[in-house]
């Protein structure tokens, strides 16, 4: 029994739609983070500093406003506050404001970029720094972030950024020195 030239053709569109529909690769990954901002979440974190005895831990507030405002409130063990605008992060702590330039303290900016750049969607913005890899699916997603100049290798191994959906959940930066953090996110309802 064979098919008839309609069953062909529409066998050949189901075919189609079902790739286009469940194709998962980076250019779909942006297109739904830059669909679906994250705004506000909490984030705990734990440093592992190779001169210190214990992981440095550390808990509060990530605020993501599109495209390039970043800002980071710890809440426990001190208070702190990072804001990374455009071209400029700002930290305040102990009652002290420090501003800093991206552009001049490139071993803060290729970090500030690599969790901006992903939530903002913006594959332009890390194709920029880093190489880009991803692995799973649209449930279960990891994007691997490798830095392409060789003198931020000297700074930053690799970061990976793992989610489910538009939601990053979990950002796990290694250093070339061997410290590294892990920070586990965790979407605030608007």
């Amino acid at each position: 029994m064979t098919a008839g030239p309609r069953a062909v053709a529409f066998a050949a569109l189901l075919a189609l739609a079902t790739t286009a529909r469940g194709a998962w690769d980076i250019a779909a990954l942006m297109r739904l983070l830059k669909e679906h901002p994250a705004g506000r979440a909490r984030f705990s974190e734990t440093k592992h500093v190779s001169i210190l005895d214990r992981p440095l831990e550390s808990s509060g507030e990530l605020l993501f406003t599109p495209p390039d405002r970043l800002e980071r409130r710890v809440t426990s063990p001190g208070a702190e506050r990072m804001v990374a605008d455009r071209d400029r992060l700002v930290v305040e702590r102990g009652g002290r404001k420090q501003v800093l330039s991206l552009a001049e303290h490139p071993e803060v900016a290729v970090l500030v970029e690599s969790i901006r750049g992903t939530l903002a969607g913006d594959r332009e913005a890390l194709e920029r720094t880093y190489a880009l890899r991803l692995e799973g699916d649209e449930r279960a997603w990891r994007l691997f972030l490798a830095p392409k100049d060789p003198a931020l290798t000297r700074l930053v191994k690799r970061v990976e950024i793992e989610g489910s959906g538009a939601q990053v959940r979990r950002v796990e930066v290694e250093q070339a020195d061997g410290d590294s953090s892990l920070m586990q996110i965790t979407p605030v309802s608007p």
